[in-house]
C-alpha cells in the first residue's frame, strides 16, 4: 500500500504543477474586482464538488478576511439540504441552481461552478441561467471540461481524468487563490480593491 501511496502523491504533485496558472490568476482578478464592486459570489457543484463549493465558500467569507474587513459576499447553492430537496421535488433536479440563482442573482454577480466531468444537467443549466442573466461564469473541471467548458466566460481544467485527483487539486487551487488575494486585500484596506 505505502507504493500506491506514493505514487497518488507523486501524480498529484507532477499533475499540480502542468496547472495553468496564468488562467488561476485570471480568475483571482475577477474575483477582486467583484469584491471591489460589492458583487456576490454563487458557488454550485454535486457530491465531492458540492463539498469543494461549500469549502472554498468559507475560505472566500471567512479565509479572505483581513482585519475587521469583511471577505466577499459569498454563498454555497447546495449548503441548505431542505431547499435543494424541495426544488429538487417539485421541480427536477436538473433546475435546482437556474432557479435559485434566478431567485438570487443580478446582473455583474458571479458564479462558480465544479464539477468533474462538466456533464451534469444542474450545473449546465445554472450555469446558461447565468449567462443569460448577464452572470460571470467560472468554471473548474478536469478530463476534457466537458459541456461546462462552453458555458464558462473563464475555466480552469484539472490536467487529470482522476475525479479524487481533480477534487484535490480544485481545493488547492482555492487555498492557492485565497494566499494569493490576501496581500492585495490587505493592501487596499478602506480604498476598495483595485486590480
Amino acid at each position: 500500500m505505502t507504493k500506491a501511496l506514493e505514487s497518488y502523491a507523486a501524480d498529484a504533485a507532477a499533475k499540480l504543477m502542468l496547472t495553468d496558472f496564468r488562467k488561476l490568476a485570471e480568475i483571482g482578478d475577477v474575483l477582486l474586482r467583484a469584491k471591489a464592486e460589492n458583487r456576490t459570489i454563487f458557488l454550485i457543484g454535486n457530491g465531492g464538488s458540492a463539498a469543494t463549493a461549500s469549502h472554498v465558500t468559507n475560505d472566500l467569507v471567512k479565509g479572505c478576511r483581513v482585519g475587521d474587513t469583511p471577505g466577499f459576499r459569498a454563498f454555497c447553492l447546495s449548503d441548505s439540504n431542505a431547499l435543494v430537496t424541495c426544488l429538487a421535488n417539485d421541480f427536477c433536479y436538473a433546475d435546482i441552481y437556474a432557479i435559485l440563482l434566478q431567485t438570487y442573482a443580478q446582473a455583474g454577480d458571479i458564479v462558480i461552478a465544479f464539477s468533474g466531468s462538466g456533464n451534469s444537467p444542474n450545473i449546465l443549466n445554472g450555469l446558461t441561467a447565468a449567462r443569460a442573466m448577464g452572470l460571470t461564469t467560472i468554471g473548474f473541471g478536469g478530463r476534457d471540461g466537458g459541456q461546462m467548458k462552453a458555458l464558462c466566460d473563464l475555466v480552469l481544467i484539472a490536467p487529470t481524468d482522476s475525479m479524487e485527483l481533480l477534487e484535490d487539486l480544485h481545493l488547492i487551487y482555492f487555498h492557492n487563490l485565497v494566499c494569493a488575494m490576501r496581500p492585495a486585500l490587505a493592501e487596499n484596506l478602506g480604498e476598495g480593491v483595485r486590480i
